[in-house]
């Protein structure tokens, strides 16, 4: 079994995890933070979450869709902002918001079902032969 099947998923999960704390993380500290202090945090969190995000789509290319991926990234950043907001900030979330993040969790499992990616794209053009001996065609 191929572990990308996996570890792809699981690291764009990391990486919407870092993306979460990147985003709200902040906020806890709003009082004794300077705007630029945050950013400058939030920046330093992204920077790791970036690597994990390309790294995960482009070694996952082939094997899942670029819309799996994205629906993995997106549904877990979701999931992952109200686990930020709920643990780390202290903010109430509902039991509706919560039964709503694990329907998006629930999605990530049914988009993921498939493992029928189409194929990588072709990075390189294809020429004709009249392009490949530098003759113009007609």
């Amino acid at each position: 079994m191929d572990s990308r099947i996996f570890l792809v998923p699981m690291m764009l999960v990391a990486s919407a995890g870092l993306m979460a704390f990147a985003w709200i993380g902040h906020l806890k500290y709003a009082e004794k933070w300077t705007f630029w202090a945050a950013l400058a945090a939030s920046w330093m969190i992204v920077l790791p979450e970036y690597l994990l995000n390309v790294s995960a789509t482009r070694w996952g290319q082939g094997l899942y869709t670029g819309a799996q991926m994205a629906t993995f990234h997106l549904c877990a950043g979701v999931v992952c902002v109200a686990m930020v907001s709920a643990f780390y900030l202290k903010e109430p979330v509902g039991m509706r918001q919560w039964l709503g993040f694990g329907l998006m969790g629930l999605a990530i499992v049914l988009v993921s079902g498939s493992h029928e990616a189409a194929p990588a794209a072709d990075p390189q053009p294809t020429l004709s032969a009249e392009e490949e001996d530098g003759t113009q065609p007609g």
